[in-house]
């Protein structure tokens, strides 16, 4: 397989990668636009990105919440690369740094779509299902 898992911020060229990536598997599939959205957030998160062969194939965020929360969101792996164990080592990175940055708990909003891969990751449901960007979301938790 052959993947890399490091970090990078807005400053890098593989800034521009994890906006494409973002867009595509995000965003284009609701008819929606980054272009349209606020990106502001982007400036206070840890992206954690997925490489190989020096291309951006998946990414998440992680964005401080309070002085013991995070929440992991903009989780995306392209489609060819998906169900290959590519989002696990991001979620997994994630995590590892987390609690070396003395974080103890991860929140997110899952997809409905993708609840299971978050329960398998140890994260559990918390309160009902909710409308987010025009599709069913979940709050999702977990204490490392």
């Amino acid at each position: 397989m052959n993947i890399s898992v490091s970090i990078t911020d807005q400053s890098t060229p593989k800034y521009q990668q994890v906006w494409e990536l973002r867009e595509a598997i995000l965003r284009i599939p609701l008819g929606l636009s980054l272009r349209n959205e606020d990106l502001s957030r982007d400036n206070i998160n840890t992206f954690f990105i997925a490489e190989q062969e020096g291309q951006v194939i998946g990414c998440v965020l992680m964005e401080p919440k309070d002085a013991e929360t995070v929440q992991l969101r903009a989780m995306a792996v392209y489609n060819e690369h998906q169900g290959k164990g590519v989002g696990r080592l991001l979620v997994q990175a994630l995590e590892e740094h987390a609690a070396q940055s003395g974080y103890k708990k991860i929140i997110l909003h899952a997809r409905k779509v993708v609840l299971g891969f978050y329960k398998s990751m140890d994260y559990r449901q918390v309160g009902d299902e909710f409308v987010e960007v025009g599709i069913p979301h979940y709050h999702m938790q977990k204490v490392i």
